[in-house]
């Protein structure tokens, strides 16, 4: 059964992201700004119908719990993922709010509700991720939800592990 629900990030969302952002488990990871004028200046176009990368707060039971975008992989640009030739591949970015409530399998449980989610699009193929290698709570994650370690990476933020989750048919 699913416990997370996903709405689409909205502009009165952004002192809330702010927050979240500076909380120190999130900053350990998340190399984003800290005043709540440069995180919306950041996430505020994630909140367009047709932006690039589309935001979304997580809500666990309703109430909101983490932050998770997503994008077209192929084409993202900025030196991202040149080599993907699959239109279907999307990317994902995310995290928990609360950092009392990790270790519990809710990261994983957000992982497998969201790809439910994107595989609802027939287009969807695969979901990818890239946490750094130094994360491993992350990396046991998305193990958990059934991605796949395909190996180090070199991102233009630098050594990744490259995550992905296939469509399962």
């Amino acid at each position: 059964m699913s416990r997370f629900t996903f709405r689409r990030l909205h502009p009165t969302d952004m002192p809330l992201l702010h927050d979240w952002l500076n909380r120190p488990h999130i900053r350990a990871w998340w190399d984003e700004p800290g005043s709540l004028d440069e995180v919306s200046a950041t996430f505020m176009e994630l909140t367009g119908d047709d932006a690039d990368t589309l935001g979304y707060i997580a809500l666990l039971d309703g109430e909101a719990a983490g932050f998770i975008q997503s994008y077209v992989v192929m084409g993202s640009g900025g030196g991202w993922w040149e080599d993907e030739t699959d239109p279907g591949a999307r990317g994902i970015d995310l995290f928990l709010a609360d950092g009392e409530r990790l270790g519990q399998g809710l990261g994983s449980a957000l992982l497998d509700d969201f790809c439910a989610l994107l595989f609802s699009d027939p287009a969807v193929s695969k979901v990818q991720a890239d946490p750094t290698p130094a994360n491993g709570r992350a990396i046991r994650s998305y193990q958990r939800a059934g991605f796949q370690d395909c190996g180090e990476v070199v991102t233009p933020d630098g050594p990744a592990r490259l995550m992905v989750r296939p469509r399962v048919a």
